[in-house]
């Protein structure tokens, strides 16, 4: 990767961006994100083999190793570029994060995985880089294994608030252009699932609930009042995309 502005960005990566909302509460962005990962990862990854080797790109502080540890899966990896969010995890007691560069780490591991993750981390990329790192998994994956990835949904209302909310993001995806995107790398059962929305408390949450059934409604019927459907719609902020190698 030869963006020059990312030399000054990724440095300290968490002070600036990932953590600005839990700078004083690391521990807590650790639980949160975890309980997340719960609730809209684990279900899509197979629950039967808890043997599988997992490689997760770009996994910042490790909560999504260490949700996948507390689920029972044991063969755990995660690379990051960030010396800083490297060091976080290991005080947060996920050893199995290591620093390194995704592309040369992924040449380095041909036919190696049976799942490779990526949570909010394509969306960093330009369009030539995100098909060479798209080739690079699938050719990490083993025969059959799964790519799982969120990214921000350019469907969402109010989608600018995650797409445009970082300056390293590059591009931006919906369902449609997800679904192209991963049949074109040559993957087949191409899923793109909602991502899971929740607030703290029983009571916003039912209020926050009760409000997206209206706002979502509407879309839906501004879709249709121009003359588009939206059965093949996501509205939530982010997607799951998930696909398997052939």
């Amino acid at each position: 990767m030869s963006v020059r502005y990312r030399n000054f960005f990724y440095t300290e990566y968490y002070n600036r961006q990932s953590g600005r909302d839990f700078s004083n509460d690391i521990a807590g962005k650790f639980i949160n994100e975890q309980y997340q990962f719960l609730k809209e990862i684990i279900p899509y990854l197979p629950a039967k083999n808890k043997e599988l080797e997992i490689l997760d790109l770009g996994c910042g502080i490790g909560s999504l190793i260490a949700c996948c540890k507390n689920c029972g899966y044991k063969n755990l990896k995660g690379i990051d570029i960030s010396d800083q969010q490297v060091e976080i995890a290991h005080q947060l007691k996920v050893k199995e994060v290591e620093k390194a560069d995704i592309f040369t780490y992924l040449k380095d591991h041909e036919a190696s995985f049976d799942v490779i993750s990526g949570m909010d981390i394509i969306e960093h990329f330009t369009k030539d880089e995100l098909i060479d790192l798209i080739i690079l998994i699938r050719n990490s994956l083993r025969k059959g294994g799964m790519a799982i990835f969120r990214t921000p949904n350019m469907d969402a209302p109010m989608a600018n608030v995650f797409a445009m909310g970082d300056f390293t993001h590059e591009n931006f995806l919906n369902k449609n252009a997800a679904e192209q995107m991963m049949l074109s790398m040559d993957f087949k059962n191409v899923e793109v699932f909602p991502s899971f929305m929740y607030v703290k408390g029983r009571l916003k949450n039912f209020l926050r609930r009760m409000l997206w059934l209206k706002i979502s409604y509407s879309i839906k019927l501004l879709l249709f009042a121009t003359g588009r459907s939206s059965k093949h719609i996501i509205l939530t902020p982010n997607l799951i995309i998930r696909a398997q190698k052939k």
